[in-house]
């Protein structure tokens, strides 16, 4: 059993290192000085929607890895908490998890320094939020990270949809940085924020970037558990009793 926890923890912090320096290395050669990127796309706006996108897809491709499928991919620590709140993990294999999320921020992190100027020009994608916008950035890092939470609850929800739920990142993250990065730089998760932190000194806001993700994964702990919400459980329940649009011996 403990060689089994090894192998899952490991998996955990392998998984969210390579998020760090892959998505992060991303977000540098699209918005860092001398991107060619920049002079092929000059609007920020649309760059962060692609920057979104392709971060999703950092995701997504790590889910479904070899070391995705070991530990189930949760790479953010509110995604633990979450399935902490709704009793699918113990206490102790949640922190077991945030811990290994947040060792591997801090060494997917340390690639990032091979960006050398380019990647310092962005502090190596580190989120900031903007200045004079602290609150509008935390009501940003609540609803964004409410987005992602209730999102994986409701595929992971449902068996037919289950295998989908990769899927939803690289949409979800291209119209959620598209909209709100220039407020927070969209984190949703305080292990993909605590890495760049610790290579580039920049703390700024550093407490926003944990109580915003944690308290947008609770409400969405919550939401789902509003008695006018069980539609959501429901809807497999219908299926199964309406009329077959298939004849009974055509394949599924």
């Amino acid at each position: 059993m403990r060689r089994k926890l090894f192998y899952i923890y490991l998996s955990e912090c392998i998984g969210t290192a390579l998020l760090v320096a892959v998505g992060l290395s991303v977000v540098i050669f699209n918005n860092g000085d001398g991107s060619p990127v920049r002079a092929w796309l000059p609007d920020a706006a649309a760059r962060r929607a692609v920057t979104g996108f392709l971060f999703g897809w950092t995701g997504c491709l790590i889910t479904l890895s070899p070391v995705g499928r070991i530990s189930g991919a949760h790479i953010n620590p509110i995604v633990s908490i979450a399935f902490r709140l709704r009793k699918r993990m113990s206490t102790r294999h949640t922190l077991g998890y945030i811990v290994s999320q947040l060792i591997g921020s801090i060494v997917g992190a340390l690639p990032l320094l091979l960006w050398g100027r380019q990647g310092a020009s962005v502090d190596y994608g580190a989120t900031i939020p903007m200045a004079g916008a602290m609150a509008a950035a935390f009501a940003g890092e609540v609803i964004t990270s409410f987005m992602l939470i209730a999102g994986i609850f409701f595929l992971t929800s449902h068996r037919r949809l289950r295998r989908f739920t990769p899927f939803l990142m690289p949409p979800l993250y291209c119209i959620m940085v598209w909209l709100e990065g220039a407020l927070s730089g969209t984190s949703t998760n305080p292990a993909r924020s605590l890495g760049p932190s610790v290579v580039s000194g920049v703390w700024t806001g550093w407490w926003l970037f944990w109580l915003g993700p944690i308290a947008g994964a609770c409400l969405a702990v919550w939401f789902f558990k509003l008695p006018v919400l069980k539609w959501w459980k429901v809807l497999p329940k219908l299926r199964h009793t309406a009329p077959p649009a298939r004849s009974p011996s055509a394949p599924l």
